[in-house]
């Protein structure tokens, strides 16, 4: 068994010199209401729009059809549709009430969907009228109510009393508010913060989903993090393009967000390359909150283009001229943005080696943070200005992290973490909640890193997907992908290791392929050329054998992340 106390913990002294104070979200929401009633608060582009006294009177009428309907403190009350405006509008809905919200990924299987919505024991069900009809009901007998989510009109109602209270709803509201529905009536019960607030059902990269179980005091802990060290308010706006499903893009692009009076934009389900840019010219968000792989294509598409050409390859380094042609590209790309970006974030997965040159080169304002569900979802973090390359920050104020070595700055071992941030375990899994803590209470995270004397960490790999060479050497695949992915024509690979062997099977961009209208013969080298420039750049204990190109993109989870456990 490890000794704990022979740990490192650079983390403790980072986080003397940073203020950490709890305080229930739902406090910075009320406030949040209260002082920006009359300004937009949610809106679907180019759609529907609600402002924050909107949004405060739906969550009224709907506190008063979960009352009369018998919904009490702690029921599940199931949310599987696209992103909007009304999804955001369902969900405090229901947080505000005390109920348990179950956020469920629309893209799921209408099965799968089914499964989750069973699982986690919920009584009513928010969702789109084509996910309804796909959901054979069979699967979901404790659902009493079924809410268009994009009209809230009633899809499907189990009992008359239920209907009745749906029906008389607005007579309802008034008989209760006779006097108009204003700031002063808006009251959010700030309870206690172990209460179990959402049950997120993870969809990981090596295993089947798992229900984690999110309190009150987690959420909190995230979103108060954000308000302090990514400060905004009700002057910003804020593209919202991950899906809502997700902890990641839940908690930094709407809950911290709108509890700052932050304008927030929904695109729906996931966009065009042409309908997110259309979107960031028209917003103008003050932040982009993203994946690793959306800033790596629009590096492909639109910067290395440009810096691939010789002449400007031989001005770019040369002081003076280098400075003007640097300053040019970094404030074209970010006016595509809109012009007002001031931090670009990207979390889920490490950021291409090559794709973070290029950025640091060119001085976008850009950070790489670490988390998870299980930590909803933050665990590092750092500003733009201070971080460090090819780290993802470091432990946030609301967590201590460690590594698990005997000598956490040179020898990877399983990143562990403890803090308000940290989830209670997963919903009626009590072997699994049982293997996630240590035995002193800190999370296992599953993935391998290091951490320097100033904090910083750095992510090495799965402890999962670790591959132990024949003479002994660790390989991280990722760290070997990195360098596949740099090669021209490459989109994505995964690496496996087969009888002893590394093998790279990738999926070719085939829009620059195109582009650069190679012929067959072109497109045949390519995969011996990836790996006889890959094996220059490796080290010989993680050398590739063979390279195997798929004909169709990795399947992912909803941050992006490949789903390993299907390739082999």
């Amino acid at each position: 068994m490890t000794d704990f106390r022979s740990l490192h913990t650079f983390a403790d002294t980072i986080n003397q010199y940073k203020v950490y104070r709890m305080e229930h979200y739902l406090s910075r929401l009320e406030h949040a209401i209260k002082q920006n009633w009359e300004k937009p608060a949610l809106c679907n582009f180019n759609g529907e729009k609600f402002t924050f006294g909107d949004l405060a009177t739906n969550i009224a009428k709907f506190h008063i059809l979960f009352s009369e309907s018998g919904i009490k403190k702690g029921d599940k009350i199931a949310l599987c549709a696209r992103n909007s405006a009304r999804w955001a509008v369902s969900f405090l809905a229901i947080s505000t009430y005390g109920a348990v919200v179950v956020p469920i990924l629309s893209e799921f299987t209408p099965d799968s969907i089914g499964h989750l919505v069973n699982h986690s024991e919920s009584t009513f069900l928010f969702t789109d009228p084509e996910i309804w009809s796909a959901i054979n009901k069979d699967d979901i007998p404790g659902i009493r109510c079924a809410i268009n989510c994009a009209d809230f009109t009633l899809l499907f109602c189990k009992e008359d009393s239920i209907r009745s209270a749906f029906e008389n709803l607005g007579n309802s509201f008034i008989s209760k508010y006779p006097l108009g529905f204003t700031g002063e009536n808006v009251k959010y019960p700030a309870g206690s913060l172990d209460d179990l607030a959402v049950i997120n059902y993870t969809s990981g990269t090596t295993s089947a989903p798992k229900g984690v179980m999110i309190t009150y005091g987690n959420l909190s802990a995230t979103i108060i993090y954000g308000m302090d060290n990514m400060p905004c308010s009700s002057a910003d706006r804020i593209v919202s393009m991950l899906p809502m499903g997700h902890i990641y893009g839940l908690v930094y692009e709407f809950l911290y967000t709108i509890c700052s009076g932050v304008n927030v934009f929904f695109l729906g389900k996931t966009p065009s390359p042409s309908l997110l840019m259309k979107a960031m010219t028209t917003v103008k968000p003050y932040m982009i909150v993203t994946v690793p792989l959306v800033m790596e294509k629009i590096f492909k598409s639109s910067i290395k283009p440009v810096v691939g050409k010789w002449y400007i390859k031989a001005l770019i380094y040369i002081p003076g001229i280098g400075h003007i042609l640097r300053k040019k590209i970094r404030t074209r790309l970010l006016n595509a943005f809109g012009g007002n970006i001031r931090c670009i974030i990207m979390g889920g997965a490490a950021l291409n080696p090559e794709v973070e040159k290029w950025f640091r080169l060119l001085r976008l304002p850009f950070t790489v943070g670490y988390g998870m569900t299980e930590a909803s979802p933050l665990l590092a973090y750092e500003h733009w200005s201070r971080y460090a390359k090819g780290s993802c920050g470091k432990a946030v104020s609301c967590a201590t992290v460690r590594i698990d070595s005997e000598d956490p700055q040179h020898i990877a071992g399983e990143i562990l973490a403890k803090g308000d941030n940290i989830c209670a375990g997963y919903f009626k899994n009590p072997e699994a909640s049982g293997k996630l803590f240590t035995e002193d209470g800190f999370l296992h995270t599953g993935d391998l890193g290091i951490i320097d004397k100033a904090g910083n960490i750095y992510i090495k790999g799965r402890c999962k997907t670790m591959i132990l060479s024949a003479n002994g050497q660790n390989i991280y695949p990722e760290e070997v992908e990195a360098v596949i992915n740099a090669n021209n024509y490459v989109a994505e690979s995964v690496v496996v290791d087969r009888a002893s062997k590394l093998v790279a099977l990738v999926y070719l961009d085939r829009d620059a392929i195109k582009r650069d209208k190679l012929d067959e013969e072109a497109v045949s080298d390519i995969p011996e050329t990836i790996r006889t420039n890959s094996n220059r750049n490796l080290p010989s204990y993680s050398q590739l054998t063979k390279i195997e190109i798929v004909l169709a993109p990795f399947e992912k989870t909803p941050k992006m992340s490949i789903k390993r456990f299907l390739y082999k």
